[in-house]
Parts: C-alpha cells; sequence; structure tokens
C-alpha cells in the first residue's frame, strides 16, 4: 500500500505546489519509486498530447514522471465543465471513476505519492468533488497548508475543518507557510497554542520568498502576449523590482535596483539609449532585466538601432498606458514552471534545509 499525502489549502496562494515539489523532492531520497496526482485540474494545459492540468505537467517534467502522466491528471476542468456537469452532460460518478482509477494504477507503481488539491478545500463541489470528499475518496490523510498569519489562519482552518470532518477526510498537520521570518517563532507559537487541543501539529514551512513569486521576463512576455526582443538568453531572469522610467534620465540610472524591469515610453530617447549603454557594462547587468516599451509615439529610428545593437530585452507595447503596464504586471502572480531553474533549486535548498520529512512521514503513516 502506497502511502499518500493529500495536500489541501486553506486558499489560493498558499503554496501547495511548492509544498509539493519539496515533499516530492525530499521523498526521492527515501522511497524508491514516487508518484504525484492532481485529481482535479482547473488549469488545462497539454504535455506530450496528452491534457493534464498545469501542475500535473510541472511535476511530471520537473521529476520525470512521464509514464504516469495518463494517471497525474484524471479530471481537467475546462471553462464549460461545470456547466455540463449542472445540466447531466457529464456525470459526476464517471468523474469519480477516473480519479479511482488513476489512484488505483499509482498505488500499483508507487510507494508514496503527492495528491495535490485545488484551491481551498470546497472547490470541486459543483462536481460532488470537493478536496475534502476526494481525500475521503482516496483515504488520504491531509496535509493543510496556511499562510503565514494568526487570527486569518486560525479562523480559514476552523471553517474548512468542518467540511473535512463532514466527509470523513482527516486532517494530520497543519503546515503555515510563507511565514516572516523574524516573526517565524512567535507566529508559529501562537499558531501551536490555539490548536493545541486538536489532534494534530502546526509545522513550520518555508518563510516568505518573494523571489519565488516574482516574475522571469518570459512570464512578462506571456503575460503581455508581446514577442521578447533582445537577449533571449535573459528570459529566464527573474525580475524583483518594476521601475517606471519617469524621472531624469540620470535619476532613473541612480534608482536603479537589483534585477529591475524598466517601463519606458517611445519618447524617451535620451534614456532608452542611456539604458541601452548601461546594459553592456557588467556593474548594470545585474541591475538591468530588460524594458518594456509603450507608446504609440515610433521609437526614434536611431534609438531602435541603438537598442538592437545592444541586445538589451525589450517588449514593444502599442495598446496599455505605463500605468496599465505596471498594474498588470506588478498584480500578477507567478506560477513556477519547470523552465524556472533558479526558482526550483531554491525549493530544493529550502526544503533540505527547512523541512523535516522524516517527521511529516512519521505523522502521514498508516
Amino acid at each position: 500500500m502506497a502511502r499518500k499525502i493529500f495536500i489541501a489549502a486553506t486558499g489560493q496562494n498558499c503554496g501547495k505546489t511548492t509544498t509539493s515539489l519539496s515533499l516530492l523532492h525530499l521523498a526521492r531520497k527515501k522511497y524508491g519509486r514516487v508518484g504525484f496526482m492532481k485529481p482535479l485540474g482547473p488549469k488545462p494545459a497539454m504535455l506530450r498530447g496528452i491534457p493534464m492540468d498545469k501542475d500535473a505537467a510541472l511535476m511530471a517534467q520537473v521529476f520525470g514522471l512521464t509514464k504516469d502522466l495518463r494517471w497525474m491528471s484524471p479530471v481537467v476542468v475546462y471553462p464549460d465543465t461545470t456547466r455540463k456537469v449542472i445540466d447531466g452532460e457529464i456525470s459526476p460518478i464517471e468523474l469519480r471513476e477516473r480519479i479511482l482509477e488513476a489512484n488505483a494504477e499509482l498505488e500499483k507503481q508507487c510507494d508514496f505519492i503527492i495528491i495535490e488539491g485545488s484551491g481551498h478545500p470546497g472547490v470541486g463541489s459543483v462536481m460532488k468533488l470537493s478536496n475534502a470528499r476526494i481525500a475521503r475518496m482516496l483515504d488520504a490523510p491531509v496535509l493543510m497548508v496556511t499562510g503565514g498569519g494568526v487570527g486569518n489562519v486560525v479562523d480559514s482552518v476552523s471553517v474548512d475543518l468542518a467540511l473535512f470532518e463532514k466527509e470523513g477526510a482527516q486532517v494530520r498537520a497543519i503546515l503555515a507557510n510563507k511565514l516572516v521570518a523574524h516573526k517565524r517563532g512567535q507566529i508559529l507559537d501562537y499558531l501551536q497554542r490555539a490548536f493545541a487541543d486538536e489532534p494534530f501539529p502546526v509545522i513550520g514551512g518555508f518563510d516568505y520568498q518573494p523571489v519565488l513569486a516574482n516574475p522571469t521576463l518570459d512570464r512578462v512576455s506571456k503575460l503581455l502576449d508581446l514577442p521578447l526582443h533582445g537577449n533571449r538568453r535573459d528570459m529566464k531572469r527573474i525580475i524583483n523590482n518594476v521601475q517606471i522610467g519617469a524621472a531624469s534620465t540620470q535619476r532613473v540610472a541612480e534608482l536603479l535596483r537589483d534585477s529591475t524591469l524598466l517601463i519606458v515610453t517611445s519618447s524617451r530617447d535620451e534614456l532608452l539609449v542611456t539604458l541601452a549603454n548601461l546594459y553592456q557594462m557588467p556593474e548594470y547587468r545585474t541591475k538591468i532585466v530588460g524594458l518594456v516599451i509603450p507608446g504609440i509615439i515610433p521609437v526614434s529610428t536611431i534609438t531602435q538601432q541603438i537598442l538592437e545593437r545592444s541586445r538589451i530585452p525589450f517588449l514593444r507595447n502599442y495598446t496599455h498606458t505605463t500605468a496599465e503596464l505596471y498594474h498588470i504586471i506588478t498584480e500578477d502572480v507567478s506560477k513556477i514552471t519547470a523552465e524556472d531553474t533558479e526558482k526550483l533549486a531554491l525549493i530544493r535548498n529550502l526544503a533540505e534545509t527547512r523541512l523535516d520529512f522524516d517527521r511529516l512521514d512519521a505523522l502521514f503513516g498508516p
């Protein structure tokens, strides 16, 4: 019988996928055959011609689980799926059987399986397949991932526990994630005392790591649906800061911070030329990731030539204002992809230094 952990969360962006990546990385050091399943996948993707959830595709690529593709994402949810279920065109029983079949196949092959839920525990209820119901259906004990607060975490977990109890799923541990580093000990102490009467422990996850949420240049290119010009070798660079080039040329250069994406309008020839030249200097290369150039006014011919010769990465936009671009880029929550090698390396390192896998493994035993 394979050992299983169902990764649930109090809401989106708590760190379910990061937790799954971490536990799979650690489990592979202890178990011979490790598997992954996203029973209900709301983010459709294609991998090797097989429709599946993006998170399942990520795990398959990162950990070489391509032999399991058929079973890793048994139910992919498309925009019209819920309506078809309510209209009777898709049977919840059929979806349930797909998940059970995938689980049975993975259990034959694996010693350890990570099962990742979707959103908060109630997601999927419209299809009679909430996270809580799936966890019970698969007889998988639950690791609940939360944010790094106190009051909001206690409130959210208390509500979610009612659903798991109703469905008969067992929560074995709470993983408090995205903790503020200098408050880590204090927050964990409060949470442990708040849940002292519960049958599960509260375990510390990762400290908040902005770099994991920050986009790469490639991500911004896809987000804005714009081709990237210039040095494509920088596509995977992580953007730590977004700066609007509204000040004087000298002031913009002085304000540059580490790994900055600059939004500079097409009429700022002097600033564009200066940044293109700075990009070629080693001391500025670490500061400048690239440019987004909005504006209906064409970039002057000579400035365009300087941009192209410098190889500075840039995206040319004609449809959004500077303020709109800044909002779109900074409000985006960047999800990890298989190409994000820097982020994946950081997650592996954090997993080995922050997570006590042996303790978790013991908690989730039969």
